[in-house]
């Protein structure tokens, strides 16, 4: 069952990023008091990091996952515990590094500028950085839990 949620639910927030990533791709834009939503193509990693790397970084990228996915099928406990935040995780990775292979950069497309000038994102970004930050959340708390135990 964790297995069927854990492919809808990647399949669905794939295609919302993808869905997101093709509006931009055609022209949609908005310029406004704390954001632009433009598109900008990301030929890098994060903060555009690696970007001398070129196409070859996709590859990389795709190794990286391959790994992952044979780490988690050896570790089947680890994916049982994760598999909602693996599912986001897996959305937005595979979501930019599609981009890579069909546009050969990632659609960034939101522009925090009020305040000050922060990097230009997209859906996937948040979805891995949310993730990310679930699994932590997840571990942290059960950890608690396991040493509650131990107290005097």
């Amino acid at each position: 069952m964790r297995l069927v949620l854990s492919l809808v639910l990647f399949a669905v927030l794939f295609f919302v990023d993808q869905s997101i990533k093709t509006d931009f791709v055609n022209g949609y834009f908005y310029n406004g008091y704390f954001i632009n939503l433009s598109l900008v193509f990301n030929h890098g990693i994060a903060f555009s990091m690696f970007t001398d790397i070129g196409s070859n970084l996709k590859y990389i990228q795709l190794v990286i996952v391959f790994i992952i996915i044979i780490f988690l099928i050896v570790r089947r406990d680890i994916f049982r515990k994760h598999y909602i935040s693996i599912s986001i995780l897996f959305a937005g990775a595979l979501s930019n590094i599609n981009d890579r292979f069909t546009y050969g950069g990632v659609v960034d497309y939101v522009h925090w500028h009020y305040l000050f000038n922060f990097a230009i994102f997209n859906l996937a970004d948040v979805m891995i950085d949310f993730a990310i930050v679930l699994i932590i959340l997840v571990e942290y708390f059960s950890g608690r839990t396991k040493s509650s135990s131990y107290n005097f």
